[in-house]
């Protein structure tokens, strides 16, 4: 991986980790798919402009809206709302193991002994930051996380098919695409939301705003430009990552208690991620600059 593309990686995991610590904090007040409406369509509004219709491939971005936005979204914010976030975080990173073996087995993309091997390490690192989670808490919102993830793991093998098509370009019409259909799933299955609009404070709307902007347009722009350039091996354990800033974020924004056993996983990561980092991909896997 080029530097330039390294350093986008690590910046999208900040992104990730301080956005659910922010998101949880809105779904005091929204209801999740409505807040997930608001989050994309914020992004759609601010990067539609700036690219091209995907011309062509409008049947195709449609059907990927669904997938890897619409429908997993509008779960795993109706899970989380239900959930820590501790144990959400902890759950959400099935993805990295799940995107590993989508990808070999619909992309034949082989991810080699180290990169499995490094990706356990991260996992296990994930298990001791969450120490021993409350997973008695709500089963339905368990159900509702893992749900989310196995289909927002399709979606991505269906974004990575489509190539180098461009993160922003993919991101836009995709948010676009799946903006109605929030809305609309929003307004057959929860209540009062004009009210809630009506009466929102401007902390609630800055937490809208960065979710959209910084986490959507930012972090999803970044994963889906390094997802139409590298293999999802490689890419993908650096969503492991995004708990260390999750946690942090826990700790100075909502007064939890960092832990020795939460630093211990943290550095238990980042040495994992570090593993894939030093193991560059060849450059037949390499899809461009």
């Amino acid at each position: 991986m080029k530097n330039k593309h390294l350093i986008l990686a690590l910046l999208m995991s900040v992104i990730f980790g301080a956005g659910w610590v922010f998101a949880k904090a809105a779904l005091d007040y929204f209801p999740p798919i409505l807040l997930a409406a608001f989050r994309f369509g914020v992004a759609a509004l601010i990067l539609i402009w700036f690219v091209k219709p995907p011309r062509g491939q409008m049947r195709d971005i449609m059907m990927i809206s669904v997938l890897a936005i619409t429908v997993p979204y509008a779960m795993i914010y109706t899970g989380m709302k239900e959930l820590d976030v501790s144990t959400t975080i902890l759950l959400v990173q099935l993805e990295a193991p799940l995107l590993i073996l989508l990808g070999a087995m619909l992309l034949r993309e082989k991810p080699g002994l180290r990169k499995s091997i490094a990706t356990l390490i991260s996992f296990l690192g994930i298990v001791l930051i969450a120490g021993d989670p409350d997973l008695h808490g709500s089963t339905t919102g368990i159900l509702w996380v893992l749900g989310s993830i196995l289909t927002w793991a399709v979606g991505q093998i269906k974004i990575r098919k489509l190539g180098d098509f461009g993160g922003l370009r993919s991101l836009a019409w995709i948010s676009a695409f799946a903006t109605p259909q929030l809305f609309l799933v929003s307004a057959i299955f929860e209540t009062n939301q004009i009210a809630l609009v009506v009466h929102a404070d401007w902390s609630i709307w800055a937490t809208v705003i960065y979710l959209g902007i910084a986490m959507t347009a930012g972090g999803v722009g970044i994963w889906y430009h390094l997802i139409g350039k590298y293999p999802m091996a490689f890419v993908s354990p650096f969503l492991l990552l995004v708990p260390v800033t999750t946690i942090l974020g826990g700790v100075l924004w909502l007064g939890e208690e960092l832990t020795i056993m939460t630093s211990l996983g943290g550095a238990i990561v980042i040495a994992g991620v570090g593993m894939v980092i030093i193991d560059r991909p060849s450059q037949k896997n390499n899809g461009g600059a």
